[in-house]
């Protein structure tokens, strides 16, 4: 079979696996790995092989860019000590526990049982998001775990490059390693900011939607080549310019280029997904062969003992990390006054599937070391450690998520949302009406129209006045034309005043987002009733 065909028929694979999946209200990345792991074993078809160059440059950019341009800054600033904690501080003390436990229970060197912690120890950004999605819970939680999966790839691939340079040249510095890590993390939040920057002034001057979404679908690559190049963390430099160009979105495009946007956005992000799991699946027979003859049955029970060994010491970590400080620190609890309920300090534990990343980070390793002819020591071991790993997390943990949701007894917090979006409808539709009152007509027909507008928009404050009970709350006036000059004029003061609400902190991003699209399809009907219209 062609590549093309191969391609299709795996496209094929996922819509089926992912309509299956939604049928029996399993996590698609779930049944997506399971389905390839199946079809991996099925004779005569065939061979698909991960490449990890493509991982890291084809999948991985959009998929991270997408999750940044998901993320509320505000939210993600605020739990900036927990995720760091998460990303940074666990992703060093599970590479220690899995490195110890490989030396002390398979036998391996401690060089290459580095090499085997730093790939195990991220969880799946892709998984962490997949899964929460379709999941009722906490939003801090959400926001700690999306906010940790974005950072945590990029400590772990740092972390993996200096264990791998260790293994193959047989030295090690630590002090450098520091140093490096350093650069490496603050070069890849630079870059990002500069690639956000750069795309942030060249989207408004377009003026061609086709160009601007493929220019929109590029920005991820903008951000993290540059930084490959220079050797620094691309997938840093991904995060950043996706969380930049996502405070800045509702000023550099219109309402008709984001919401076809976004709907591309879903759809790319949604194959890549699919693609993504359901080629670790296929992996599997691949996996296997490498294996030498007459030792499987040796290792088979290896990665269940390497990842029960990840998942205490996640256990061990985020009890620690949540209630240590505050115990020790009192300045922190008067920052911190809620203390985290242990119902959600249970779910981040729990929470720990890896993936495509780690995966990749194994099958990325050198056949040989420096001097060109001696095998890099246990690789085949390590890929397929690594892949057990991913199976017994993302299937184990990934399917108990939902009971142990459920038994929990935790539903999302939504209230705090939804106060935050009746907030800003009642505060929007005032900034509306204010702009209204600026507004002449210059005919029956506009005047008309401005009258219903203001009936419309008193009839909203009334409304959400009442949800919210909010407290305290010259010259020559510019025309409007017609019926639809009113509407744009109101939606505008509508995303303005839900702009400064947004940088004020006064609602996160991701009900801007939501509220924004709501405007976006009222602008877009009132250009459907007159394509004319500018």
């Amino acid at each position: 079979m062609h590549q093309a065909e191969i391609i299709l028929g795996l496209l094929v694979a996922v819509a089926a696996l992912v309509w299956v999946a939604n049928r029996l209200h399993i996590p698609y990345p779930i049944l997506l790995v399971v389905g390839g792991l199946a079809l991996s074993f099925v004779p005569h078809l065939p061979t698909v092989t991960l490449k990890p160059d493509h991982v890291f440059l084809l999948f991985l950019p959009p998929i991270l860019y997408y999750a940044g341009l998901q993320t509320s800054w505000r939210d993600f600033r605020a739990n900036i000590r927990p995720i760091g904690l998460l990303a940074i501080g666990l992703v060093l003390f599970t590479m220690l526990a899995v490195a110890i436990a490989a030396h002390t229970i398979i036998g391996m060197n401690w060089a290459t049982s580095f090499v085997l912690g730093a790939i195990i120890s991220p969880p799946d950004a892709v998984a962490a998001t997949t899964i929460l999605q379709r999941l009722r819970v906490p939003r801090r939680v959400v926001t700690i775990l999306e906010g940790e999966s974005l950072v945590n790839d990029a400590t772990a691939l740092v972390v993996y490059r200096f264990a791998v340079i260790a293994v193959v040249s047989g030295t090690f510095s630590l002090p450098w390693a520091s140093v490096q890590f350093v650069i490496v993390s603050v070069g890849g939040v630079i870059i990002g900011l500069l690639a956000g920057i750069a795309v942030a002034w060249i989207r408004p001057r377009l003026r061609d939607s086709s160009v601007e979404h493929v220019v929109s679908l590029l920005t991820p690559f903008v951000a993290y080549l540059p930084a490959e190049w220079l050797h620094v963390s691309g997938v840093l430099a991904v995060v950043t310019c996706g969380i930049y160009i996502a405070r800045r979105l509702g000023r550099i495009t219109t309402a008709e280029i984001r919401l076809r946007a976004w709907a591309v956005w879903d759809t790319v992000i949604f194959l890549l997904n699919g693609l993504v799991f359901i080629l670790i699946g296929l992996q599997m027979s691949n996996i296997i062969k490498q294996v030498p003859a007459g030792t499987l049955s040796q290792v088979i029970g290896w990665p269940i003992v390497i990842a029960i060994v990840a998942i205490l010491a996640r256990f061990a970590w985020v009890p620690t990390a949540a209630y240590v400080p505050r115990a020790l620190f009192p300045r922190l609890r008067k920052l911190e006054p809620v203390t985290p309920p242990p119902q959600n300090v249970f779910i981040i534990a729990w929470t720990q599937m890896r993936g495509v990343v780690s995966l990749a980070a194994a099958l990325a390793l050198p056949m040989y070391c420096a001097d060109g002819t001696t095998p890099f020591p246990d690789r085949n071991l390590i890929i397929f450690l690594t892949f057990g790993v991913i199976l017994v997390t993302l299937v184990g943990q990934g399917l108990t998520l939902p009971a142990i949701i459920r038994a929990l007894k935790l539903d999302r917090a939504g209230n705090e949302q939804a106060d935050e979006e009746n907030t800003a409808r009642y505060l929007a539709a005032l900034a509306a009406i204010e702009r209204l009152d600026t507004l002449g007509a210059n005919d029956a027909a506009a005047a008309a129209a401005l009258q219903r507008a203001r009936a419309e928009y008193d009839e909203r404050i009334a409304y959400f006045s009442r949800l919210i009970s909010p407290e305290g709350n010259g010259g020559i006036l510019p025309t409007c034309e017609n019926g639809q000059d009113v509407m744009r004029e109101a939606i505008q003061a509508q995303r303005d005043m839900l702009s400064r609400l947004r940088d004020q902190g006064v609602i996160g991003d991701d009900v801007l987002r939501h509220l924004e699209h709501e405007l976006d399809h009222e602008e877009a009907r009132l250009l459907e009733e007159d394509p004319q219209a500018t």
